[in-house]
């Protein structure tokens, strides 16, 4: 008796495409180059934002500096009237100043978590993902941004119980917010750069400690760049802070202003920024 004919394979598996069975035994083809740089920049948003969440002592503690310089060193000077201002109270004048001031304290010593990244071994596993470093940096760059506006919104509310004039304009908010976030991009990109250059947290806080208040003084976040000597003038226009002042100033107070050159310069120094902490980043992991 013959045996009984085998059963027909089914018609689906004479018609799998190749390509089809490829996707179930191979993974998608993971994102390189700058197709992960949105994707990075709101990670490192976000890790930022987790820790302010678990922990707000941070937030409280830095808010004492800004309160004492609007409470201290504004009221009195508005009192003796001896900086002139253009006709606006000085605690008005001196409130976009000391936003800047604080945003960029946060920034400048951000060196010191990517010193502390290396040594804890998390700085190389980072390196050796497909994410470019200077999508590392951006990320961690915007990261300090997102702190510094975290610490704008509590100076600006310290202003304003204060009897501050500012405006409330949410388009003119807003580029108070960008320009928040570029400065503080900027300076975390220069303490980062410094970092590379140093590699040691001690000499990164010496440094850090040593350029702050001349990044401070040097600028028009005190007094306005015409009453200043003819030296601190020159090395007022080539401190990034006086433009980012100069773009607060004119956004909350309405003040005369060069906001496309503010931008423009807070623009270019945080694209710098960025590219030199990058191209020292291999340095910090050797």
């Amino acid at each position: 008796m013959s045996e009984a004919p085998a059963a027909p394979r089914p018609a689906s598996a004479d018609r799998a495409h190749p390509a089809d069975l490829d996707l179930l035994v191979a993974p998608p083809r993971a994102r390189t180059g700058w197709k992960v740089l949105p994707a990075r920049v709101v990670a490192m948003c976000a890790v930022e934002l987790q820790k302010l969440r678990h922990d707000r002592t941070e937030l409280y503690t830095r808010a004492v500096q800004p309160a004492l310089w609007l409470l201290i060193f504004g009221e009195t000077f508005t009192r003796i009237r001896a900086i002139p201002t253009g006709g606006i109270p000085y605690i008005d004048y001196l409130a976009p100043g000391i936003i800047a001031q604080s945003a960029m304290f946060i920034a400048i010593f951000y060196g010191i978590m990517i010193i502390w990244e290396r040594d804890a071994g998390i700085l190389t596993k980072l390196l050796v993902t497909p994410t470019p470093r200077a999508a590392l940096i951006t990320g961690k760059a915007f990261a300090a941004g997102v702190k510094a506006l975290i610490q704008a919104v509590v100076v600006v509310l310290i202003a304003a119980l204060l009897g501050v004039a500012m405006t409330w304009n949410p388009l003119r908010l807003l580029g108070v917010a960008v320009a928040v976030v570029l400065g503080s991009a900027f300076f975390s990109c220069l303490s980062m750069t410094i970092a590379g250059i140093v590699l040691t947290r001690d000499r990164l806080m010496g440094i850090g400690q040593a350029i702050t208040m001349p990044l401070f003084f040097g600028s028009n976040a005190l007094y306005p760049v015409s009453v200043m000597p003819g030296w601190l003038q020159a090395v007022s226009k080539g401190n990034p802070l006086s433009y980012q002042v100069d773009a607060l100033r004119g956004l909350l107070l309405g003040t005369p202003s060069h906001l496309p050159l503010d931008f423009a310069v807070l623009l270019v120094a945080a694209a710098l920024g960025i590219t030199s902490a990058s191209s020292l980043l291999g340095r910090l992991a050797r």
